[in-house]
């Protein structure tokens, strides 16, 4: 079975929220909500000043916080190590926003608290999703981390792709800075 992952390369990402904007239409997000925020990082000292573009998105921890607190089971994660949410059992209680460390997960007006789910549809990820298939810049490589010869774990080594923040939790998602 795969366990799906994602790599961001920053350093080829131009904060066009291409992505972002995929991501709202194929979910029918309103323009108010989005699964993909942006942190905008200035680095360096003058006169070498550039700045960074970080899309954040759902990390799909392997010992998800969101899941743990979740009281009614509605937060899961599948054996492929998708995080996900069944609607119907969602209560809106928000205790997944507040114990998510990264703070995307997204209540919508029917008050389901939802997140990214790497488009998962008919018990499969999108090949690609559509944040992976639209980004012009092809920032974004999405795959099976435990296929060594996959695309995404030949990107990871080639650039030492690391999580966002390791100390935080175990996310399968990977950064290019």
């Amino acid at each position: 079975m795969a366990r799906y992952g994602m790599l961001i390369n920053t350093k080829k990402c131009v904060g066009c929220y291409a992505c972002r904007v995929a991501c709202q239409m194929i979910n029918g997000l309103d323009p108010d909500k989005a699964f993909i925020h942006y942190e905008e990082l200035e680095m360096g000292a003058y006169p070498n000043v550039y700045a960074e573009n970080v899309p954040v998105q759902c990390m799909h921890c392997e010992d998800a916080p969101c899941q743990s607190v979740c009281p009614t089971g509605a937060t899961y994660t599948t054996d492929s190590g998708v995080v996900l949410v069944e609607e119907g059992k969602c209560i809106g209680c928000k205790y997944c926003m507040a114990a998510c460390p990264y703070g995307v997960r997204v209540q919508l007006h029917s008050g389901v608290v939802e997140k990214c789910r790497f488009c998962w549809y008919e018990g499969e990820p999108g090949n690609p999703p559509a944040c992976v298939g639209t980004c012009i810049t092809n920032a974004r490589i999405f795959g099976d981390l435990d296929d060594p010869n996959s695309e995404i774990n030949q990107a990871i080594a080639r650039y030492n792709a690391q999580p966002l923040a390791s100390d935080l939790t175990e996310s399968k998602i990977f950064y290019v800075r």
